[in-house]
């Protein structure tokens, strides 16, 4: 889309493929010379709105049917596969997909070489979005824990507990009857909430970062005007959408959200590359993909949504199923979910290139 062509040392001005030895690149900041039939690219894009809708609503609810289909339950042994597969393909989204695009677009010639040429502004980018979602973790993680043991505290302290010894023996005497309440909840408990605090705030940070990767893709694919272009992305964010909303489907399912909340979270995840590619299409005739404007603010938010979901995938995704003693205790889950992982990283990765 920058305008790079390949030119073979020899040949003089011959355009040649990319795959060819020797060839050389050269970028100008002109459009793609692609054929463009509006009408049949407009059937496609539709055709994208349904695919990529449907995969994903399936995909994101699939977790949700956990109590009916033993399978897809988080207790079953196969939703450590599927749960692993997920994330691989989220993992290589980040680092495939994403990253490289934003580097496309912030080192393109159609930007000036200062700033954009002289610092790697993508990762850095990436790099502060990932440590600023581990603090924003971290942060969110405290804050809830914090107000629940405020909570949890004795309402009344003028009721003392008395112990008395007896032949070596120590008697503790409570006030129940009195109605007051002493001390917080079990260690198990409290160990338990924490745990549901943290699966909640990884589900809704995931989520960001798909969301807004999702409505910049949407953009792209709905300001195309080449059908060539859209085909290929039609399949491939299809397979992108269900495996990401089974990934986020899974987080939401353990995070153990009322009924209306998941609903709410399933549809928004649902909706958000199609409105993307509404959107597009509704700017594709003023929309200039190579303008500064539009190059910069790509670039950025992908940069920014490579560094949460790489963030996500690695942390709160894999590092806490297979650190888990659950994993660690059982190899037949724990070679099954590094197969899968690699199959998700595979599949995703091979897929990138259509993207």
């Amino acid at each position: 889309r920058d305008g790079c062509v390949h030119v073979k040392p020899g040949i003089g001005g011959s355009k040649q493929s990319a795959k060819e030895s020797g060839a050389i690149k050269l970028c100008t900041c002109e459009a793609e010379d692609l054929e463009h039939n509006k009408g049949e690219a407009l059937k496609y894009k539709l055709g994208s709105i349904v695919s990529i809708l449907l995969t994903g609503a399936v995909g994101v609810s699939l977790p949700f049917l956990g109590k009916k289909i033993k399978a897809l339950s988080p207790e079953n042994d196969i939703f450590f596969m599927i749960k692993a597969f997920a994330a691989g393909v989220i993992l290589a989204t980040g680092f495939i997909h994403i990253l490289p695009d934003a580097f496309d677009s912030l080192t393109s010639p159609c930007l000036g070489q200062s700033p954009w040429g002289n610092f790697p502004f993508a990762g850095f980018v990436a790099m502060m979005t990932a440590i600023g979602t581990l603090m924003m973790d971290s942060f969110a993680t405290g804050f809830y824990k914090r107000m629940h043991f405020k909570k949890s505290k004795p309402v009344d302290t003028t009721d003392e507990e008395i112990a008395e010894e007896h032949d070596g023996h120590v008697h503790v005497h409570t006030h129940a009857t009195h109605g007051h309440a002493h001390g917080s909840a079990s260690p198990m408990e409290d160990l338990a909430l924490s745990e549901l605090i943290r699966r909640r705030i990884i589900s809704q940070v995931l989520e960001l970062g798909i969301v807004v990767h999702s409505v910049i893709i949407g953009i792209s694919l709905g300001a195309s005007e080449s059908p060539e272009t859209i085909k290929p992305l039609m399949a491939a964010l299809s397979f992108h959408q269900f495996f990401e909303g089974m990934g986020l489907g899974g987080c939401i399912t353990q995070a153990q959200f009322k009924s209306t909340s998941m609903a709410i979270m399933a549809t928004f995840f649902s909706l958000t590359t199609p409105v993307g590619i509404a959107i597009g299409i509704g700017i594709s005739n003023i929309y200039d993909e190579n303008s500064p404007t539009a190059l910069i603010v790509e670039g950025i938010f992908n940069a920014a949504s490579a560094g949460i979901l790489i963030y996500m995938a690695l942390v709160d995704l894999l590092a806490a199923d297979f650190m888990s003693p659950r994993m660690q205790s059982n190899l037949r889950i724990q070679l099954g979910a590094n197969v899968s992982l690699l199959l998700g990283a595979g599949c995703m990765s091979f897929l990138a290139k259509w993207t």
